[in-house]
């Protein structure tokens, strides 16, 4: 079996396959790797550009715009190797990002996922927004990154270069063990893009296997290349997805760390909103307040978010005010709330408190 596939999902993105894919295939040479591009119907001519240019790199041709969730879904299933690494296309790497990669998780096998070190491609020794140096979440459901909170970007002075487990490494550039990924079913395909990786180093997390954001292997990363930052429909996904990852991993995550010698009273009603699926199959009467506990803090989650949405409104902002209006639309008709196991593995990188306003003052 092939050990590594590091495949990239595309979607119009063809000037940066011109640009980045020819490093990104040396630096994989002599590894056992190999690259891959899966083109999610785009339009731009990336597939006919492929097929001319670089025609000893497999493509994968979808049917139409799976999203980031569906794409890799797809394509990932059309793959065999020991790790899959998903990779963007405005993604530069240097000669030796891989190997790192591989050795960590040869060397580690209770790693589920690794991830490098994200700097920006136009200020490089500046961490970069997508995944800076590894991912956490504070107690409201805001992720943020060691090297980055909110717009706030520090300068990489080798302050994170120790191998760390964290909650969260970005999708941008995230080496997966193909095992674990196949054990659960891939990426969430409700998100369509955006916050997907949370979702799934999280669930990997409660189910035992560690995220480790691995320093020795770095890439610079452009970002935006598929969805602009100023997009109202990637705020939509983003403020809607920030939801469904925490009805996903809220409540195992609150039995996770409560303490274990007593599970204390339980409540007398079942959460509101619950759908009769999440009673079938095991629900235990012990794990109500879990799940209630987790409602709570989405609806304060739901309540800043109405708050960002009036700021949004008072700066003119209209059509971001409509994207979280209709981003919590959205959620509460694809909620489902996320199971919740009989064993407890506490997850990394939760961060106790609201990191927001370190991130505004």
């Amino acid at each position: 079996m092939l050990k590594t596939a590091v495949v990239i999902l595309n979607y119009n993105t063809r000037n940066y396959l011109r640009q980045f894919l020819p490093g990104l295939i040396e630096s994989c040479k002599g590894l056992d790797a190999e690259v891959i591009v899966a083109d999610n119907a785009s339009s731009d001519g990336s597939a006919q550009m492929m097929k001319a240019e670089f025609p000893e790199v497999r493509l994968i041709t979808l049917t139409e715009n799976f999203g980031f969730t569906g794409g890799y879904n797809k394509a990932l299933r059309q793959v065999e190797a020991e790790y899959y690494v998903l990779i963007n296309s405005d993604v530069e790497v240097p000669s030796h990002w891989l190997k790192a990669l591989q050795d960590w998780m040869d060397t580690h096998p209770e790693c589920g996922a690794c991830g490098p070190k994200f700097l920006s491609f136009k200020e490089r020794d500046t961490f970069e927004y997508a995944g800076a140096a590894g991912g956490l979440i504070d107690s409201f459901g805001y992720p943020f990154c060691r090297g980055r909170i909110m717009q706030k970007l520090e300068k990489d002075h080798g302050q994170y270069d120790s191998p760390t487990d964290v909650l969260w490494c970005s999708g941008a550039c995230l080496m997966v063990r193909s095992s674990v990924w196949k054990a659960l079913g891939g990426l969430d395909d409700r998100f369509f893009a955006h916050m997907e990786e949370i979702d799934l180093c999280w669930r990997m997390q409660l189910r035992g296997w560690k995220v480790t954001v691995v320093p020795e292997s770095y890439v610079y990363h452009i970002g935006g290349g598929t969805l602009s930052n100023e997009s109202p429909f990637k705020l939509r996904l983003n403020f809607r997805n920030n939801l469904l990852t925490l009805e996903n991993n809220l409540p195992a995550t609150l039995k996770a760390i409560a303490p274990t010698k007593s599970e204390g009273a339980l409540p007398p009603i079942i959460p509101r909103g619950l759908r009769p699926a999440a009673l079938q199959g095991g629900f235990k009467h012990s794990d109500r307040k879990y799940y209630l506990k987790a409602k709570r803090i989405i609806f304060v989650r739901m309540f800043l978010d109405g708050c960002s949405a009036i700021v949004f409104l008072l700066k003119g902002k209209w059509s971001y005010a409509k994207a979280v209006v209709e981003a919590h639309r959205e959620y509460r008709k694809m909620r489902r709330p996320g199971e919740i196991l009989p064993e407890r593995h506490v997850p990394a990188g939760l961060y106790k408190g609201w990191i927001v306003p370190k991130g505004l003052f």
